[in-house]
């Protein structure tokens, strides 16, 4: 009988409720497209980044806010239903939970909006609990929640002593202190482009981001959609693990599914090269699902 205890992962993000639209093309500013249908989806990347890790095999403690609203149960109970520990998501009175529109192309790429609600309304404080960081492998953040949030989610790791992974999504200007806290930063192509101001169309060009953001950041991931990954720790050879060919339905939350599932394998004490293996692979499913 295997009684070795399940890797923690710790996650501080946000909570959305989707709203999934398919549709031919995504519209142009002006236009009006007729689409194919709609559903409602589970989302935020705090809480996909959650799951994932959990379905990765993470025992995920999540912090994050929900409004007091049906959305809000929603977003609960498939957290729940996941595995995840949801006993420190916040039930914020008088304001919505999050969500956003994802309108999904014929192509298999989206475009989305996101209302933060209830986000935005996360007390840090509930991060200084011990309990929350007790036996944890790492942090993973993103930055669909305020600064001063992920800024004290960043800092109580540090004081656990829990390296901080930073999903820098959607992207934003990130301060001094904040980056000193970080171990691992994690981009996609377009972020790594804004970040380095250097465009990426291939993994030659990811990976010559990857080493510029190194000079900031000790370990870099870069995932380049089908063209595969660079990561790179400050010192190392970089790591290129190629794209899995797939029959491509959708991208949406592949990058999310990419964070988690690396998260928890960094959590089981993985190395590095094996952590974006397994990252790689299940976001390769997740698209073709």
């Amino acid at each position: 009988m295997n009684t070795k205890p399940r890797p923690v992962v710790v996650a501080v993000g946000s909570l959305h409720y989707d709203i999934m639209v398919d549709a031919p093309d995504r519209p142009r500013k002006g236009e009006t497209v007729t689409g194919f249908g709609w559903r409602p989806k589970f989302g935020g990347k705090g809480g996909n980044q959650a799951i994932a890790a959990a379905r990765a095999g993470a025992n995920v403690r999540m912090a994050g806010a929900i409004g007091d609203d049906d959305f809000g149960r929603f977003l609960l109970a498939n957290l729940t239903a996941a595995g995840v520990d949801a006993s420190r998501i916040a039930h914020v009175a008088g304001r919505g939970s999050g969500m956003s529109v994802a309108i999904s192309d014929s192509g298999g790429d989206y475009g989305a909006v996101i209302v933060s609600g209830a986000n935005t309304a996360l007390d840090p404080g509930i991060l200084d609990d011990a309990s929350l960081w007790r036996g944890a492998g790492v942090l993973i953040l993103q930055n669909e929640m305020p600064d001063a949030v992920n800024l004290a989610a960043a800092k109580a790791a540090k004081r656990a002593g829990v390296p901080v992974c930073l999903n820098a999504a959607p992207h934003r200007s990130l301060t001094d202190e904040f980056i000193a806290l970080v171990d691992i930063m994690m981009v996609n192509a377009i972020e790594a482009e804004q970040f380095c101001g250097c465009p990426v169309g291939d993994i030659a060009s990811a990976g010559g981001a990857a080493r510029l953001l190194s000079n900031r950041f000790a370990t870099v991931v870069v995932t380049a959609g089908g063209d595969g990954v660079v990561g790179l720790q400050r010192g190392r050879e970089p790591v290129v693990v190629p794209a899995i060919p797939v029959r491509l339905i959708s991208t949406h939350g592949a990058g999310d599914v990419f964070a988690g599932t690396f998260a928890a394998a960094l959590a089981a004490g993985s190395t590095f090269a094996v952590c974006l293996d397994l990252a790689n692979q299940a976001a390769a499913r997740h698209v073709s699902t």
